[in-house]
């Protein structure tokens, strides 16, 4: 298979993952300055639930916005993948927003996502098959 078709290895997928939580970090580290501030100004109970709402939309535009936009993240393009459709498309921005939370519930329920890409014939994470997306190699 030539690049661009090639699915990468899962431990450089899973490499990438640490990264991603690296970068995640920081993001959040924003976040949380942005719920911190606005915790200021607003009710003392409604602090939790808004730091919460901050941190998750932080999370799912961060993805999307990138597997939308460019089908890479940061580190994606290092570890020197990519995201599409199955089609080899453009992942659309709904499909980038349901594939973020596919992959959190997959991460979440014991790493189920990660399992099945051991037993995937093309060795596709459940999230991406259940998504209609695929992750290739760009190089």
């Amino acid at each position: 298979m030539t690049p661009g078709t090639t699915t990468p290895g899962i431990g450089r997928r899973l490499l990438s993952l640490v990264y991603e939580i690296l970068l995640l970090i920081a993001v959040m580290l924003l976040a949380g300055g942005t719920a911190a501030a606005l915790a200021q100004i607003t009710d003392p109970a409604l602090t939790q639930p808004l730091t919460r709402v901050i941190a998750v939309a932080t999370c799912t535009a961060y993805f999307a916005w990138q597997w939308h936009h460019s089908g890479q993240t940061l580190p994606m393009k290092t570890w020197r993948m990519r995201l599409e459709t199955i089609d080899g498309s453009r992942v659309t921005l709904p499909r980038a927003l349901l594939r973020t939370m596919l992959a959190t519930a997959g991460y979440l329920l014991l790493g189920i996502s990660v399992i099945w890409a051991l037993i995937d014939s093309d060795r596709q994470f459940l999230h991406d098959r259940l998504a209609g997306t695929r992750l290739v190699s760009t190089g």
